[in-house]
């Protein structure tokens, strides 16, 4: 473990040489647990039913988020092994320049994520304090708690990791709450009887699970290149994840099948849903305490995908610009609205390049993937690898053509996934044998 002076406010970095390792085993699993019981994940859950009984809907939850998840871990293991954050190793499969491609997608969908959670966020405080004083602005208070996220984000990494904790608390006391609520007000064994309306298909809907765990890989070794050991990196991770899919999406799926039989509308906004089991406002300010943190992530993730291909940036500026195009996104009418077309986008942009890093690390040549190689000496990295780009073309193709021209009914992540990493390694295996090189 190093030791030396913890990160100061606005001051992390790319290094990873002296990269703190500050996340235990039960640190590790409160961060991923704390990320992951947010309200977009109970939305997702309510996608789920009234498509598919409630059986269905979780035994498909238990399995895609189970699945889905290894990439992130794995990803994750490699940011605990070198030390260095997840945009900055794809400079070993992408090249020096090349690697800016995922940066800037990964950048992209890191904000569109925060513009849906930053609107969340602000919808709940509002409905806390309508509740309190009657007064109501959710443009006003989104921006407030954007500037908040900017505030968490500039204290960095050890900023996060306390913030997660303490939402990962109140999130669980706040899903116990509701399920006991729910257990009072309602017969809650009922929601097992619920039958299917049709609508998403199981392949969809597995494929929509699967997406939200890919949808957090380009996180995974910013944070977990944090842990103290890989044990913690890989168990807790894994666990955590799993744990807050299950209850978020549980949840979620829980709440739809008992409003909807009960004859109310389906709702977007968390408070709206919850007052009716008559806890709204202590739900909004537990809601919005959440969603924030999950934001802060997206936030700082966010600006190290900038530093990754800008390295010489203070860590400040991009990571307030950003806040403030969160904030302005934010108010785009009917966001919410496209929140299940924007989970499967992500998917398809995401699989096929962190398939062609697990594929090179793994598999290829993780000798490459060091701070040596990827930070002091990355002037003399490859400017692109043709290779991977050509696998990575093919498998977004895939991944267009299996989701909106001819969908498989089982879905498209897994298949793409498998299928992307297998074109690398056998493309990559050639081009070795034949004396080839990257540009």
């Amino acid at each position: 473990m190093n030791r030396h002076t913890p990160s100061a406010f606005g001051r992390d970095t790319l290094d990873a040489k002296h990269v703190e390792r500050s996340l235990s085993l039960p640190g590790t699993f409160a961060m991923w647990l704390g990320a992951n019981v947010v309200v977009t994940t109970i939305l997702t859950g309510m996608l789920l039913v009234p498509s598919l009984s409630f059986s269905h809907a979780m035994l498909l939850v238990l399995l895609g988020s189970a699945i889905g998840i290894v990439p992130l871990v794995l990803i994750g293991a490699m940011g605990q092994r070198t030390g260095l954050t997840t945009m900055v190793l794809a400079r070993a499969t992408f090249g020096r320049v090349g690697a800016g491609l995922p940066a800037w997608v990964n950048l992209c969908a890191l904000i569109a994520w925060s513009w849906i959670q930053a609107l969340l966020a602000g919808m709940s405080l509002d409905y806390a304090v309508e509740s309190l004083t009657g007064y109501s602005n959710v443009a006003l208070f989104t921006v407030l708690c954007e500037g908040l996220v900017v505030l968490i984000a500039l204290r960095g990494h050890l900023g996060i990791e306390a913030a997660e904790k303490i939402a990962a608390l109140l999130m669980l006391v706040l899903a116990a709450v509701v399920f006991y609520a729910l257990g009072r007000h309602y017969d809650l064994p009922s929601i097992t009887e619920v039958t299917a309306q049709g609508g998403l298909g199981s392949g969809m809907a597995f494929d929509i699970v699967i997406a939200t765990a890919f949808s957090w890989i380009p996180l995974a070794a910013d944070y977990n290149r944090h842990c103290k050991s890989m044990k913690a990196a890989v168990a807790g991770t894994w666990g955590g994840y799993v744990a807050a899919t299950l209850i978020a999406m549980g949840l979620g799926a829980a709440v739809s099948a008992l409003s909807l039989s009960a004859g109310l509308a389906q709702t977007y906004d968390p408070t709206q849903l919850l007052s009716n089991f008559g806890f709204g406002l202590p739900a909004a300010f537990v809601i919005f305490f959440s969603v924030l943190t999950t934001n802060v992530m997206c936030v700082y993730s966010a600006t190290l995908s900038f530093m990754s291909v800008r390295p010489t940036t203070p860590f400040w500026k991009p990571a307030l610009i950003i806040g403030i195009i969160s904030v302005l996104g934010s108010l785009i009418p009917g966001i919410l609205d496209q929140f299940q077309n924007f989970l499967l986008i992500i998917g398809s942009v995401f699989i096929p390049a962190f398939a062609l890093m697990i594929v090179d690390y793994f598999l290829i040549d993780r000798g490459r993937f060091t701070h040596q190689n990827l930070i002091a000496q990355a002037g003399q990295l490859p400017i692109f690898n043709p290779v991977a780009f050509l696998c990575y073309a093919a498998g977004a193709a895939l991944a267009y053509y299996w989701n909106w021209v001819a969908p498989l009914s089982f879905g498209a992540s897994l298949p793409v996934f498998v299928v992307t990493g297998l074109f690398y390694y056998v493309a990559t295996r050639w081009q070795r044998r034949t004396g080839g090189a990257s540009a």
